[in-house]
């Protein structure tokens, strides 16, 4: 199976940032002959503090990522944390993103089911990939097409994640297409005095080590500037480092 790649900010924070990057992947894209899933958040509803930067909201963000759609022919990946959020955002996004905390929320699953899009499902933090059978099962019940999974780490102590990658190929066994958070991975939740934390340098080694156990999709996001970024900018990669890790990750 042709592994798959979606990168980009975390959260939308301006027209001209999404550009940027768009530029980039669509550079990526010819150079590689792949197809990278343009992702970006319009709203972080689970950020640490409530003083944290959330996006522009789902009326401005969904216009901002359909014009990215538009002008650069990328597919676009966003998240939803509420049901009533699936329909409108479905409309533009070609993948539906259930956020790891939600993945058992059942009306939120089934909601994102019934637009028709893929639905990717993020592995709860608390969760083993085994587990996933039952959020997987909910959103095929309720029509959905197509299903990932993706694995972001679990919690280990206060501040801190570990990857049990074992999970990858648990989670192969019950879809196809499982997907490497290689960068969400590194973060240290609140661990940076009302911010998430993290160490981007370990992001090569997640995907690598993905690889090795059979990930079919690698998660990166980037930012032109990550120590600017309005929100996860300890653990986004670099933009310019991206295509030597995908380089690398095309790689037999």
């Amino acid at each position: 199976m042709k592994p798959i790649f979606i990168a980009g900010p975390c959260v939308i924070e301006s027209q001209e940032l999404l550009d940027c990057v768009a530029e980039t992947l669509l550079s990526l894209n010819s150079q590689h002959d792949i197809d990278i899933i343009f992702k970006a958040s319009f709203d972080k509803a689970n950020r640490t503090s409530g003083s944290s930067f959330r996006g522009p909201g789902i009326e401005k963000g969904l216009r901002m990522l359909a014009d990215v759609k538009q002008k650069y022919g990328l597919r676009i990946l966003t998240d939803i944390h509420e049901s009533w959020q699936a329909a409108p955002a479905g409309e533009v996004a070609d993948v539906l993103q259930i956020p790891a905390f939600l993945c058992r929320q059942t009306d939120l699953l089934y909601a994102a089911a019934r637009t028709g899009r893929t639905v990717n499902i993020k592995k709860a933090q608390f969760l083993s990939g085994a587990d996933m059978r039952y959020p997987v099962q909910k959103a095929l019940d309720a029509g959905a097409n197509e299903v990932w999974l993706t694995e972001r780490g679990n919690c280990f102590g206060y501040n801190n994640l570990v990857v049990d990658f074992r999970n990858i190929p648990d989670m192969l066994n019950i879809v196809p297409r499982v997907i490497m958070d290689c960068t969400h991975s590194v973060q240290r939740p609140g661990a940076g005095d009302g911010k998430t934390a993290g160490d981007r340098r370990f992001v090569p080694q997640m995907a690598m080590a993905a690889k090795a156990f059979g990930a079919t999709g690698f998660f990166f996001e980037v930012h032109p500037s990550p120590d600017d970024a309005l929100s996860d900018g300890p653990n986004m990669l670099y933009l310019s480092q991206l295509d030597a890790v995908i380089t690398q990750l095309l790689k037999s």
